[in-house]
């Protein structure tokens, strides 16, 4: 028994940042662990989804994120498994046994959820000109437009726009779509793309329009006040009504909540900022591993004060953007400490045997 506990892998269930930080961690104690990933490569949102530059080191993703996976390709401790499942996780700390859905079963001695989120859907925001105007589209849009080195360009012709609209809290801070929670990172991409939009395109005017500015941190001066002083960009403290079109450009209508009076502007394309939502396999993940939910929908975890990523299930663990809204930096470091929370319930298990 105590030698099941010493060897078995850990199981690591996502393959995004915080779920490549947690196997490098594992690894880097001689600890064996298998990585699943649902889809066919691992990377996560940031190279699933074609992210550019990083905030907020402003490296490339496909370079800082790719060298992850790298790291983790490479080690012999870390059994990487793609297109990968878990159907069934049944057992007790030290002794889980899982199913995957090739029908093959492996021993694990804890499991770490690093699942991450789902992007928000903007069709859910149809006042807003998503899915019926060419040019409105998504920062995760804009980011493949940049990452793939073609440029910010027009959807609907290929032209380089003139004039840019930024949507802050799609998806976010919206009672009427049942989304409450501040999705942390939005602000701050949207400041780092509308100075990118500026650097490629500098006679290109962008505005960005916000409920509030939540910078949060040490960011407040890279990302907020250099975007305005060195790169121009407009903010426009505003309520949007509705994205419409008169035939050759769009058109932003909504109130100026600073001075009280409606606003007009034309735009040749508009940007959602788009929030963070629970995973969409989040109700099943629970269902497998046996853990809670929090009331929005994301992973619960325990408090921190205790044993940092514990969920209610003993042995199971979680990290990143599936507890919830985070940012890349803070979702490799919860990768970390949830591994070393891991090895140290093992080790107290150890000692009980």
């Amino acid at each position: 028994m105590r030698e099941s506990l010493m060897n078995d892998p850990v199981l690591i269930v996502g393959g995004g940042p915080a779920g490549l930080a947690a196997a490098h961690a594992l690894s880097s104690v001689g600890r064996p662990n298998i990585l699943v990933e649902k889809m066919d490569r691992l990377g996560g949102a940031p190279i699933l989804s074609g992210y550019a530059k990083l905030v907020p080191s402003g490296e490339w993703a496909k370079d800082a994120i790719g060298g992850m996976v790298s790291r983790v390709i490479n080690n012999k401790l870390t059994d990487v498994r793609l297109n990968t499942i878990v159907k069934s996780f049944d057992g007790e700390p030290g002794h889980f046994q899982a199913v995957l859905n090739d029908g093959s079963t492996l021993k694990a001695s804890a499991a770490i959820l690093t699942t991450g989120f789902t992007h928000f859907d903007s069709i859910n925001k149809p006042e807003w000109g998503f899915g019926t105007y060419p040019d409105v589209v998504t920062t995760t849009q804009v980011e493949q437009m940049i990452s793939s080195g073609k440029g910010v360009l027009c959807p609907s012709d290929g032209r380089k726009p003139k004039r840019v609209a930024i949507l802050l809290c799609v998806g976010s801070r919206d009672r009427q779509i049942g989304r409450e929670w501040c999705s942390k990172i939005c602000c701050t991409v949207s400041a780092n793309i509308a100075m990118e939009i500026r650097e490629e395109l500098p006679d290109c005017h962008v505005y960005i329009y916000y409920m509030d500015i939540r910078t949060f941190g040490l960011l407040e001066q890279k990302y907020y006040w250099r975007s305005q002083e060195e790169f121009k960009v407009k903010y426009i403290k505003a309520r949007i009504a509705e994205v419409t079109s008169n035939g050759g450009q769009l058109i932003v209508k909504g109130e100026d909540t600073l001075v009280k009076r409606p606003i007009t502007i034309p735009f040749d394309m508009v940007v959602h900022a788009i929030g963070m939502d629970p995973n969409v396999d989040n109700m099943t993940l629970a269902a497998v591993f046996g853990v809670k939910l929090e009331p929005n929908g994301f992973i619960d975890r325990q408090n921190t004060y205790g044993v940092i990523g514990a969920t209610n299930r003993a042995g199971v663990f979680v990290a990143g953007s599936a507890t919830g809204p985070e940012t890349i930096d803070d979702s490799i470091a919860q990768g970390n400490a949830a591994a070393m929370s891991a090895l140290g319930a093992l080790q107290v298990n150890v000692a009980a045997e």
